[in-house]
């Protein structure tokens, strides 16, 4: 507000100064000029009456001649003021016109209106440093599950598409540089209510000044970060970046685990996908030789897995000389056949086009099955906007770093435990993970398995904190039956439960539970209100735990202390 009032009176100076004089020069000749009363005496207008009249007919507005008719020569004033106070009007009201149009002033409104909308924020909330692909998929999936985000991008594009699109929640956003501190802290980083932020735009730079100013203005804040190279992962960790995220690693960590653990691969990409999402189908990537078009830093990161994995690798490079590739490398793009037969992609069980051009790497794709149409096909897309051109092209796994960016932000925020449960599954036999999985397919339909936390502690579950009956102690599986029917088991499984550092996977459903334990589960999503539900009603979760039906209504209770009160007579009579 002040860089506005700044702004207005900066450029309003020269106007105001001449309206006053205007005004100040017509009231005083009023004062100056005689003029007469209706008896034709003599009379002088006073400095009030004289800036009244100039006032109203300054404006144009005109309520004639007071409080006296006006001789000639007042009425020639008149007319010589009528055009100076007008014409420094028409002045002043199109210098504040041109100022309105400003972009200087408009932002500045701008800024100003997003600060009062940031701080009527009452709500914990996320700031989004970055709107582009990875942004919308995230801010899409936080405003589904009914948590506020505030957006800050400097690209003016990406702000008025976010302004069109039909969320759940309103978000506050503002066109400006995330990497700036005053920026950060008008979009709420000091706030109270901020509980995390997300730096995710495509400059490693700018997500490493995110992270450092962050952690220096607001330690408290939980900060999320994308990072593309390893030197600038390690910088972003050294001011205790509580989560930097590498894609190419994670879609190389996930090739590798489709290879040589193909059923905890697809329990990953279940679980760390957004709510909703259709199922996903297992993958089955051979084993043999492999073809990789682009040694770029997605290129190394799938390369030094699979070789890690004892799979031969041939990469064709465009540019060697940029990005030093292995000894016997290709030179050329991959999308010509010569150099593709040159790879002898003929013997090669699978390629994968990994270059950062979404067009180079289709026509690798198409052009490699052309020569060899049994390849399991692999490719890299850059843009959001041609997902339907990849899934046209019918390639067996397409990897997006904008979906996986957000399927790992979301699976750390929204289930923080998943991250936990999916390090202790990769320590599993890929045995357990085929059981596993089976056991979810039980539990949904057509739909990815939503995933939850439960974390009882007083607050949130109030009835089991109160509990305090020691005989009857209350168990997991008192939680995972229907709140109706404590006979039938809710569609749901307990993946993790996380005791203080203990962790245990798959807990048996009778291990007692202790107040702030915090319990995974993955299932069907009406389910996840059910466990909930049962931790929150006292007379609920005796119900799950004794089976016993405890009144509700005053009535109820009075007749049933009315029969526990007959029988205990009965008895007593019966001793006698």
């Amino acid at each position: 507000m002040q860089l506005i009032i700044f702004l207005v009176m900066r450029r309003m100076r020269a106007p105001l100064i001449v309206l006053i004089c205007a005004y100040a020069f017509a009231v005083l000749g009023f004062v100056l000029i005689p003029g007469q009363d209706d008896l034709g005496q003599p009379w002088q207008m006073s400095f009030f009456h004289a800036f009244y009249f100039v006032s109203f007919m300054g404006s144009t507005i005109g309520f004639g001649e007071i409080p006296y008719p006006f001789t000639d020569g007042q009425r020639l004033w008149a007319i010589i003021t009528i055009y100076t106070t007008v014409i420094s009007w028409l002045y002043a009201i199109g210098t504040l016109i041109t100022l309105i149009q400003t972009p200087v002033f408009r932002a500045a409104v701008t800024r100003n209106g997003f600060v009062r909308k940031v701080q009527k924020v009452r709500e914990p909330f996320y700031l989004i440093c970055g709107y582009g692909d990875t942004g919308k998929l995230v801010v899409e999936a936080l405003t589904r599950n009914d948590t506020q985000c505030v957006v800050v991008d400097a690209n003016p594009s990406r702000i008025n598409e976010l302004l069109l699109e039909e969320l759940p929640r309103d978000v506050p956003c503002l066109n400006a540089d995330a990497s700036e501190s005053d920026t950060l802290l008008n979009a709420g980083l000091g706030s109270a209510y901020c509980v995390g932020t997300i730096a995710i735009t495509r400059d490693d730079q700018v997500n490493l000044k995110i992270a450092i100013a962050c952690k220096l203005l607001n330690r408290d804040v939980k900060v999320y970060c994308w990072a593309e190279s390893n030197d600038t992962g390690v910088n972003m960790a050294s001011f205790d970046t509580e989560h930097v995220i590498y894609p190419y690693d994670i879609f190389a960590h996930y090739l590798s685990n489709a290879l040589s653990q193909p059923s905890n691969y697809l329990l990953h990409q279940w679980l760390s996908s957004p709510k909703g999402t259709p199922l996903s189908e297992p993958v089955f990537p051979p084993h043999g030789k492999w073809v990789l078009c682009g040694y770029g830093r997605f290129g190394k990161a799938v390369y030094l897995k699979l070789v890690t994995l004892g799979m031969p690798v041939t990469v064709i490079e465009e540019r060697p000389d940029l990005t030093n590739p292995p000894e016997g490398s290709i030179t050329g793009r991959g999308t010509e056949a010569d150099t593709l037969e040159l790879a002898r992609v003929h013997e090669a069980v699978g390629i994968i086009a990994g270059t950062d051009h979404d067009v180079n790497n289709l026509s690798i794709i198409l052009t490699a099955k052309a020569i060899q149409p049994k390849l399991f096909t692999v490719a890299r897309q850059e843009f959001a906007t041609n997902t339907s051109i990849f899934s046209a092209a019918n390639i067996d796994l397409v990897t997006n770093h904008s979906k996986l960016i957000s399927n790992e932000l979301l699976a750390l925020i929204t289930t923080p435990l998943t991250a936990d449960f999916l390090a202790l599954s990769k320590q599993q036999t890929d045995e357990w993970s085929r059981i596993l999985v089976c056991r979810l397919l039980g539990c949904i339909e057509d739909t990815n398995p939503s995933s939850w936390v439960i974390t009882l502690r007083p607050e949130r579950t109030k009835a089991f904190i109160d509990w305090n009956n020691p005989e009857y102690p209350v168990l997991l599986r008192h939680i995972m039956h229907k709140p109706g029917n404590r006979k039938k088991k809710l569609p749901c499984i307990a993946l993790l439960l996380k005791r203080g550092n203990e962790r245990i996977l798959l807990p048996d459903p009778n291990t007692p539970l202790k107040p702030y334990d915090r319990i995974l589960f993955a299932g069907d999503p009406a389910a996840e209100s059910s466990t909930a539900y049962i931790c929150t009603y006292p007379d609920l979760l005796h119900y799950m735990v004794t089976g016993e039906s405890r009144p509700v209504t005053s009535l109820g209770k009075w007749l049933s202390s009315r029969t526990k009160s007959a029988s205990k007579a009965g008895q007593a009579a019966s001793i006698d």
